[in-house]
């Protein structure tokens, strides 16, 4: 895979992370289970119908909202291991997004931020027998919910990287969404969770039913 990523599209200084990407796709694309959302015959992986996008002014756009958050993760793993590996920054790396999976997820409904409407949250409860409510995880509840999640994740890396220039100056350097999203979002969103419910193994705020493909 690197022989491949230093063959195609790399400079001296840099690699072209768009390689990698449409590598990492068309490999793991195949991989996924049968009967997940497809255009024109072909799987496209982690990536869900969402009523909400369905709307008249947008007739031109597939109503699909794509994630690739299992894919995306491991990118970002490869991303540092290569950059390490051979001294070389990459180039177009601002390509992947937050992560949409439940501890990022979990952080923002358990501060508040993201609150299921009264009669979602009761269809939730009523699924789940518990009291703690779940959904399909390719339904419409759980898709908006990572949606939303990877939206909220871009804006607090906005922030915090305006809070650093202003407190240590213009010539800071910015984290970088992965800095944000390991050692941030993702570690609150463990400790919100194991100090809010310590009786249920730290579980997310909402549950899901899935096949295990999906977290």
């Amino acid at each position: 895979m690197v022989d491949y990523l230093v063959a195609n599209g790399s400079t001296d200084d840099a690699l072209d992370f768009n390689i990698l990407w449409k590598l990492l796709q068309g490999l793991l694309i195949p991989t996924w289970p049968e009967g997940r959302t497809t255009i024109a015959g072909v799987a496209i992986g982690d990536a869900w119908p969402l009523d909400v996008l369905a709307t008249d002014r947008n007739k031109k756009v597939l109503p699909i909202q794509p994630f690739h958050k299992l894919t995306q993760w491991l990118a970002y793993s490869l991303t540092s291991a290569i950059q390490r590996l051979l001294n070389k920054d990459w180039l177009n790396l601002d390509g992947l997004t937050g992560l949409p999976e439940y501890r990022n997820g979990g952080l923002f409904v358990d501060m508040g931020v993201l609150v299921l409407k009264p009669e979602i949250l009761a269809t939730g409860l009523k699924a789940s027998g518990k009291n703690l409510p779940q959904y399909d995880a390719t339904g419409d509840v759980i898709v908006e919910w990572r949606a939303m999640t990877v939206v909220l994740l871009g804006m607090i890396a906005d922030m915090v990287n305006e809070k650093l220039t202003q407190k240590l100056g213009k010539d800071t350097r910015p984290l970088t969404l992965a800095q944000i999203l390991e050692a941030g979002t993702w570690k609150a969103g463990r400790e919100l969770a194991a100090k809010l419910r310590p009786d249920d193994n730290a579980c997310s705020p909402i549950l899901m039913f899935s096949d295990g493909t999906l977290f």
